[in-house]
């Protein structure tokens, strides 16, 4: 389809409340996610939400390669996944804090408490109605990217806002890792490599 500029902080579209799908297995639903799938292999991220390719709607996809999981509990692997009207709500009372990035923050990282086990509601390109418990690696990437449908960046979560810093910076200094290439189309299969096989 269509590779989409990534909208950086300071644009309006990522300060407002996406608006919900009326129609999740509409065809310029699947259009929009098409694109994200194309934008999103170009910049080889785990994830992204509609608003950052400045469209004000409330669609997200994101995937968890086998390097990003941990040994907690509801995480693991998952192909690339689509999430439409999502809702998201904690299980328990239990956050972690971990170092968070964002593609409309490019090259920066902070540190940000989310919750370590989410329920998650959302429809898919089929219009179904899913839920499913998350947790660990797989629980912070839903949060970060929901949190994109609700007009919030992460800076706006950190307890700690000494910890913004640059990623080179913060290899250089091994605070963190390196950063792992992924190649998300590599990740797209099944139902939802066939629908948007057949736009």
């Amino acid at each position: 389809m269509t590779v989409r500029p990534i909208v950086r902080a300071g644009d309006p579209v990522l300060a407002r409340v996406a608006a919900p799908v009326a129609d999740p297995a509409a065809a310029d639903v699947a259009r929009l996610v098409a694109d994200m799938v194309d934008t999103l292999d170009t910049v080889g991220a785990a994830g992204i939400a509609a608003p950052q390719i400045g469209v004000s709607r409330r669609v997200v996809i994101y995937f968890v390669p086998p390097h990003r999981v941990t040994d907690r509990p509801d995480d693991g692997p998952i192909d690339m996944t689509v999430l439409v009207n999502p809702e998201v709500a904690p299980l328990g009372d239990e956050k972690r804090t971990d170092w968070d990035g964002c593609l409309s923050l490019p090259g920066l990282r902070g540190l940000v408490p989310r919750w370590e086990r989410v329920r998650v509601v959302a429809s898919d390109l089929d219009g179904k109605r899913t839920e499913r418990v998350v947790g660990g690696a797989h629980a912070r990437i839903v949060q970060h990217e929901v949190d994109h449908l609700d007009g919030r960046l992460y800076p706006s979560l950190m307890t700690d806002p000494a910890s913004l810093a640059y990623l080179d910076e913060l290899v250089a200094a091994g605070r963190i890792p390196a950063r792992i290439p992924v190649r998300p189309r590599d990740h797209v299969g099944g139902a939802l490599a066939r629908r948007l096989a057949a736009l």
